[in-house]
């Protein structure tokens, strides 16, 4: 089974943004085996990502690439089928992501051109990876 981590700068502190991230990683559920790391700072996000070394680490910055839902969902097959079993999606906090963070990462990926909070991305992220992984298995919820 697909590993996918999420590791972020700080926490859900809205109701409704940790009731839908909820929603959604329950929905993961039989899909893959979903795990958040919430850390303090960007200096603890890094060290999260050196235990993580042999992930296909996403860093989620506005000058990343954009890729549609279709696009996300081969990158994952794609990396499956090359012998990937996990894959991490990198939020940073207010400040964003630090360029050493960025660079500890495999693929820069950018949502919009636009700014989200990090709560927000968390919760986009979230849902894409459910897009993602309800595309390769054929599921009717893309549509």
């Amino acid at each position: 089974m697909l590993n996918i981590n999420i590791v972020c700068v700080g926490g859900l502190r809205e109701p409704f943004y940790a009731a839908a991230c909820a929603e959604y990683a329950k929905r993961l559920t039989p899909m893959c085996a979903l795990k958040v790391y919430e850390e303090k700072s960007d200096d603890a996000l890094q060290t999260r990502l050196g235990k993580l070394e042999r992930d296909y680490k996403i860093a989620l910055c506005v000058e990343g690439k954009m890729l549609s839902s279709e696009q996300l969902a081969q990158k994952i097959a794609t990396l499956q089928v090359n012998g990937t079993s996990a894959v991490t999606f990198v939020i940073g906090g207010a400040e964003g992501l630090s360029e050493t963070a960025k660079s500890a990462c495999d693929l820069r990926l950018s949502m919009s051109p636009m700014t989200f909070p990090h709560q927000l991305a968390r919760l986009l992220v979230t849902e894409q990876v459910y897009r993602a992984l309800s595309i390769n298995g054929g599921s009717g919820y893309h549509k």
